[in-house]
């Protein structure tokens, strides 16, 4: 198959990277430096798993900045591009699917489409009756930043949001190219696959969130945070994962998500989703109120990456606990090796120190959503929540 895909992040460039084991695979992006970086097989985004494929393996892969040369010879074409949430319009911003939409229907009528980017429950519905060109499929993405292609490889489920027989082929398609040897694939409407992909995280989120205000509850009453959680963990029935507790969600996708289907409930009685959305301010509004009552006058960020693994800070919660301190007068810097060059110096307005040694020395207080070997020689100073020292 000659296969295009329209986004080279975390969701485009795994599933380009997966699928070009097999087939002819164009990756187009606006950004000349990550094409260039795909093509000189060095990946544009960390994930250990794209890196070892571009080392080791042999791929059908080319990057190109022009969506003609992508576009125009392509039987399936994937859209994995970005849809921030529009906090004015309380929506997702979908605007970047339709620009690739109408390039599409201009250059390739005959194309089919997958749709990987996350979008409002009853989109695909909507937007098949404004490009009425092309057959649009939705098929919903679940991965981890750092290990995209991993879960590409070892999918939990494949979902698809139609039931034609296009739907099945790409779905073959998938399953060919995973290293997994069992996979459930579903078929259904594409407002379904849609709610599937919203629910999923919304879920995850809510995960994150009662593991967090079980943690405040402990640290308020001094209690051991870890002996309850392993206490509560050992019923098999809420299991010892996704239970380490930080300074909130936050990444690429759950807060957009859990805001875009608290939208979706507009209309409908709910208590739980709304309170998702809230917990995650509040828990960042405790961790800003213990950090402050230690009355530092120079606070340290350490690190404004999600994770280990990941060199995505988009979002991340330690913003959050950032600006709540700033807003009490207290002074704050930064240390992020991902961010820092001759062209970044600061941070909103925040210095960016690039020596470790000068960074530990100088701080009263270092705020480190998860720790790490480095920082354990000053853990005196160090506030986190990371119990568990995982992700």
């Amino acid at each position: 198959m000659n296969i295009a895909v329209a986004g080279i992040g975390y969701v485009g460039l795994s599933n380009a990277v997966l699928l070009s084991q097999y087939h002819n695979v164009i990756a187009y992006d606006i950004d000349k430096d990550k094409v260039n970086k795909v093509n000189n097989r060095i990946s544009p985004i960390e994930d250990s798993e794209i890196e070892a494929f571009f080392r080791q393996k042999s791929l059908n892969l080319k990057a190109v900045s022009d969506s003609s040369s992508a576009f125009n010879s392509a039987e399936f074409i994937i859209i994995a591009t970005p849809t921030d949430y529009d906090t004015e319009n309380n929506f997702f911003n979908t605007s970047s699917i339709e620009n690739v939409l109408k390039d599409i229907e201009n250059k390739n009528p005959n194309a089919i489409v997958i749709i990987k980017s996350t979008v409002p429950v009853g989109y695909t519905r909507g937007i098949k009756k404004r490009f009425v060109k092309n057959k649009i499929i939705f098929s919903p993405e679940f991965l981890r930043e750092g290990k995209a292609l991993y879960d590409n490889l070892f999918p939990s489920r494949i979902i698809m949001g139609d039931n034609s027989p296009e739907a099945k082929t790409f779905a073959e398609m998938l399953l060919h190219a995973a290293a997994k040897d069992q996979i459930d694939i579903l078929y259904m409407d594409s407002t379904e696959a849609e709610a599937v992909k919203l629910f999923s995280n919304t879920y995850l989120a809510m995960r994150v969130a009662y593991f967090n205000e079980l943690d405040s509850y402990a640290e308020i009453h001094n209690l051991d945070s870890k002996c309850i959680i392993k206490g509560v963990g050992l019923d098999p029935r809420i299991g010892s994962h996704y239970n380490n507790p930080s300074f909130g969600y936050g990444g690429y996708c759950l807060p957009k998500d859990t805001k875009q289907l608290k939208a979706n409930y507009d209309n409908v009685p709910n208590n739980l989703i709304g309170a998702i959305v809230e917990a995650n301010s509040t828990r960042k509004d405790f961790i800003a109120d213990q950090i402050i009552a230690r009355k530092p006058k120079l606070v340290g960020i350490y690190r404004l990456i999600m994770k280990s693994g990941s060199d995505n800070f988009r979002a991340s919660s330690i913003q959050g606990i950032m600006k709540r301190i700033k807003a009490k007068g207290i002074e704050v810097v930064v240390y992020e090796p991902v961010l820092f060059s001759a062209k970044h110096k600061h941070f909103f307005n925040s210095k960016i120190i690039d020596n470790l040694s000068n960074f530990k020395e100088m701080c009263d207080v270092i705020v480190a959503n998860r720790l790490t070997d480095e920082i354990l020689d000053i853990k005196k100073k160090v506030y986190t929540r990371d119990i568990f020292n995982s992700d």
